[in-house]
């Protein structure tokens, strides 16, 4: 019988992102498989995280391309990715946290194109005079992440409602990143 490795990929999330310290026993366990055949799948952790991460990727290109990030006014857009990333949020938020990724300097090709199209999107809310100047668009776009990631693990732990993610996500990223006229720059 074949194994279903977009299942066990899955179900790994699943489980990881409730539990980051899951052994590789109980990932199998939750894949309903043998960790013999998780081995065979995924020579060890760091060869499922690193499956975890492209399916990270893939999940979030495909709500980039679901949010329409070029339709309408910028914050509109902005609500929309955060309404389309909302299911792998809480595994976005588990490769957050794994060291390994970014360890070396050598970091996935598919986060940079990530990266530069959320940048591209507050890039036009700013020159459409609807975000602050005064924020760049890289901090605005690892802000948006650690938004991201901190709602899915209060969504996750019960502290906050799974219905209210994207209007609390949406509303403190946009309440500070909203442009005030005559608000000053602050000199350091």
């Amino acid at each position: 019988m074949a194994v279903d490795r977009d299942h066990v990929l899955r179900s790994a999330a699943a489980l990881l992102t409730r539990k980051s310290t899951a052994t590789m026993d109980e990932v199998a366990k939750a894949a309903g498989i043998s960790r013999a055949t998780l081995h065979r799948l995924f020579a060890g952790r760091d060869a499922l995280v690193r499956a975890l991460e492209a399916l990270g990727i893939a999940e979030c290109e495909a709500a980039l391309d679901a949010a329409r990030l070029d339709d309408g006014p910028a914050s509109d857009a902005v609500r929309r990715l955060v309404r389309a990333i909302e299911p792998v949020a809480a595994l976005l938020a588990f490769l957050y946290s794994e060291n390994q990724l970014f360890e070396d300097g050598q970091q996935n090709a598919g986060w940079t194109r990530i990266d530069e199209r959320i940048a591209d999107l507050f890039k036009r809310g700013q020159a459409a005079g609807e975000f602050r100047i005064d924020l760049t668009p890289a901090w605005l776009t690892e802000a948006l992440y650690g938004l991201l990631a901190s709602g899915a693990w209060a969504v996750s732990e019960g502290r906050v409602a799974s219905k209210d993610f994207t209007f609390m996500i949406v509303e403190l990223l946009l309440g500070g990143a909203v442009r005030h006229p005559a608000q000053p720059r602050e000199e350091s």
